[in-house]
């Protein structure tokens, strides 16, 4: 199963969303709030190229924010990154 990180928010609903997505495929995830570990904030920042919540990773590869995250769902992509199918 590959190493998910999410950073996030408590109330960001674009969080939620992802959050709930993952949570739907029965995803393990680092969940790294942001808004309770403010330091963490530079860290994300530097990984994603981006200051918006969420950024999601699932092992090295940034996923982007919950647009990019219901966009590999819609291409049918998602389960293969998280190791949920055979396809690549």
């Amino acid at each position: 199963m590959p190493d998910v990180v999410i950073y996030c928010t408590r109330f960001c609903p674009y969080c939620v969303r992802a959050r709930m997505l993952l949570d739907s495929k029965q995803i393990d995830y680092t969940e790294i709030p942001i808004d309770q570990q403010p330091e963490r904030r530079a860290e994300m920042e530097q990984r994603s190229q981006r200051t918006s919540v969420p950024q999601i990773f699932i092992d090295d590869y940034h996923v982007g924010g919950c647009d990019d995250l219901f966009a590999l769902e819609a291409a049918g992509e998602l389960e293969a990154k998280l190791g949920l199918s055979t396809e690549a």
